[in-house]
């Protein structure tokens, strides 16, 4: 199943294999089927072993043990690695027993088995952005996110399949809840890897919908940060970029945010992640905004449903929820939204265009015609004068919702269109989908407005994890954590 490549073992894809360890069920015909249930789904979760490492009833040893024992039995369907270190994160995690042995835990996440998004350098294992043409990549030196969990002394399991570029190309990942349907991208690997309970924990990263669409479509919690919270090292090119976290579990997803930002900082010119050392407790709010943008009438029935029965619980609770025919700047809101993925699209593919459009005349072959159409040709129609207008439109949208925040203490939305779809392939004779991982206009928004988003767990429908997502004003990560813990354990989650 793997071959060595110094200490590294690479993970080959299978095209089968069933897995059966409570994630996935089979059924009488030998397929997987979902199965998934937020009320039951606990996930795996670091936190609360902690303790236990401290009074020598469990080590970090045993407790990585576990995790690559059921990564050998889920991978040869999940798919979620690329790389797995097994040696370097048994080592890693030997360091870590010693440490709580003496009492000297690093951090609170000393021990934590963790993912790496491949796009992020680690210089103990290939970084090959799930492109072709970066094959065999090895800087052989440690993105800035990846040496602060070094420095807290997380235990860095390998590298988790990203679709090609970090774009909409998908990579071999299947959804950890049946594999007949997308876990979502660009950080498919790190949010199955998690939904699959591989890991507690993952780094991810959102330049449309990167990060909190695989979240939804995985069960995950996800912390997508205010923009530049979290230093992005070498990857600093586009400003709608953010690095962030999907964890099973709020108090995990946060401390692996914070323990990075305490040792990095944010990027250049931007403030670091701001907040407590340890989770924000749950914060019931006030009032709350429902964001529907031009995803509303995508939602299917059931998912719609869905979010409704959860907002009714909200209400419920006291808490004034306004929609959009409720309060004039929600509407202007709304207005402004009109064409935010396309925007947040074009931004992204200018700002990507001249590293992108060097590696196509390097390896015009070992590049998608995804990639080429809704990258590099996209980007070229912009144009320069096309991409200022497109920074003046972007000005128009973040000021828009700057005013909400006198009003509303947060907005929400759902996470995605519904549960994840399937994807079955590009119909010949047409030109390559648009979004085979799924439709992001729910999560564009955060990317343009460079605000934090959280996805919280609390629907299924069809079997699958649907999310729930809140967003605020830029900077305050925090106040969003606990406000989303607050529905995580105020809400009774919802299945349809």
């Amino acid at each position: 199943m793997y071959r060595i490549l110094e200490r590294c073992q690479r993970v080959k894809a299978s095209p089968s294999g069933t897995a059966t360890m409570g994630v996935f069920v089979t059924s009488s015909a030998g397929a997987t089927v979902g199965t998934y249930d937020p009320v039951a789904f606990g996930g795996l979760r670091f936190h609360t072993a902690v303790e236990q490492f401290r009074s020598g009833a469990d080590t970090p040893r045993d407790y990585l043990e576990r995790c690559l024992s059921r990564i050998a039995e889920l991978e040869p369907t999940v798919r979620a690695w690329v790389v797995l270190e097994a040696s370097g994160a048994r080592e890693q995690a030997d360091a870590s027993t010693r440490r709580y042995r003496r009492g000297e835990p690093l951090s609170p996440i000393d021990g934590m088995p963790i993912g790496i998004k491949d796009v992020l350098e680690t210089k103990d294992m290939p970084t090959e952005y799930g492109c072709a043409a970066y094959a065999g990549n090895f800087p052989k030196r440690d993105n800035a996110a990846v040496w602060a969990l070094r420095q807290a002394g997380a235990v860095l399991v390998g590298k988790t399949v990203t679709t090609e570029l970090a774009g909409p190309e998908p990579g071999p990942t299947t959804n950890p809840f049946n594999p007949e349907h997308t876990p979502g991208g660009s950080s498919s690997g790190s949010s199955a890897a998690v939904g699959a309970s591989m890991v507690p924990a993952a780094i991810s990263t959102q330049s449309g919908g990167s990060l909190m669409r695989p979240a939804s479509f995985c069960g995950n919690w996800g912390l997508k940060p205010s923009r530049g919270a979290i230093n992005r090292g070498e990857r600093q090119t586009a400003s709608t970029t953010a690095h962030g976290v999907v964890a099973a579990c709020p108090e995990d997803m946060w401390q692996v945010a914070i323990e990075i930002a305490r040792r990095v900082g944010g990027d250049p010119g931007w403030p670091a992640l701001r907040g407590p050392s340890t989770p924000p407790p749950a914060r019931k709010p006030l009032t709350l905004a429902v964001m529907e943008t031009e995803g509303w009438d995508r939602l299917d029935e059931r998912s719609r449903e869905a979010f409704d029965r959860v907002i009714r619980q909200i209400e419920a609770c006291g808490v004034t929820v306004l929609r959009r025919g409720d309060e004039p700047l929600i509407e202007r809101f709304e207005r402004a939204l009109v064409g935010a993925t396309e925007l947040t699209s074009l931004i992204l593919a200018r700002e990507h265009l001249w590293a992108f459009r060097d590696l196509v005349e390097a390896h015009p072959d070992r590049i998608s015609a995804r990639s080429k159409r809704f990258f590099i040709e996209a980007a070229e129609r912009l144009g320069a004068v096309g991409y200022e207008r497109a920074l003046q439109d972007r000005e128009v949208v973040q000021a828009a919702f700057a005013r909400l925040g006198s009003v509303v203490d947060a907005v929400v939305a759902p996470t995605s269109t519904g549960s994840a779809p399937k994807w079955l392939g590009d119909v010949a004779g047409e030109p390559p989908a648009r979004w085979p991982t799924g439709d992001p206009v729910f999560n564009t928004p955060s990317s343009l407005l460079g605000t934090p988003a959280v996805n919280i767990p609390l629907m299924a429908v069809g079997g699958l994890p649907f999310g729930f997502q809140v967003m605020g004003q830029p900077g305050t990560d925090a106040r969003m954590v606990a406000i989303a813990r607050w529905l995580g354990e105020a809400i009774a989650p919802v299945m349809a």
